[in-house]
């Protein structure tokens, strides 16, 4: 009696087995049939995933790292053809970079277009003086004088793919005023506590 209730168990078993064989079979041919339904468009990301800029760098410290840097290696292309400065012994470890792995009028190119994007880097929102002030970007000055470095990178870099010394000449003149007249304003104050203001 034991064997036979087993035995009745396996062929309901083996017969709901073919049932949803069966099933499954009949629901994949119905979808390889209808046509696809249009997916609904991505959403498109929301402030809390898109990545904020992040402010590091306190003014001094952007001009320091980036802007100061660039401006010389700009100078130096004045009076030195970039094209004649050697590779330094190890040019991957080079601290002058005409001399650099990336060196000559190269690094003159590159130099300009670290001026051209560090100025963008002057009008991001939370950036403090090395004074603690806010950077006055709110000031109806400030964008103006920001465009004047941006097109000061611009002229380097046309003079720059040019290899033109009388070119790069000009060129750190306009960078030169550019940084001038920001520099007039907002940095040179006998009391550092008015930098900024």
């Amino acid at each position: 009696m034991a064997s036979s209730a087993v035995g009745i168990r396996r062929i309901v078993f083996g017969f709901l087995g073919l049932i949803v064989s069966a099933t499954f079979l009949v629901d994949r041919s119905q979808a390889q049939q209808q046509p696809a339904k249009p997916q609904a468009p991505a959403r498109a990301q929301t402030s809390s995933t898109t990545a904020t800029p992040k402010v590091a760098a306190n003014m001094g410290q952007l001009m320091k790292g980036i802007l100061y840097p660039a401006s010389n290696i700009i100078f130096a292309a004045q009076d030195q053809n970039p094209a004649d400065v050697p590779p330094a012994k190890d040019p991957s470890v080079a601290t002058n970079p005409l001399a650099s792995a990336y060196g000559k009028w190269e690094a003159v190119e590159n130099a300009a277009l670290a001026l051209s994007e560090g100025a963008n880097l002057l009008s991001l929102p939370g950036r403090k003086c090395a004074n603690g002030r806010d950077v006055p970007i709110g000031a109806a000055d400030w964008p103006k004088f920001v465009q004047g470095l941006r097109d000061a990178g611009a002229k380097v870099y046309k003079a720059a793919q040019m290899k033109s010394q009388d070119g790069i000449v000009d060129a750190a003149d306009t960078m030169t005023t550019a940084c001038s007249n920001c520099h007039d304003k907002y940095r040179e104050k006998t009391n550092l506590a008015d930098r900024c203001k």
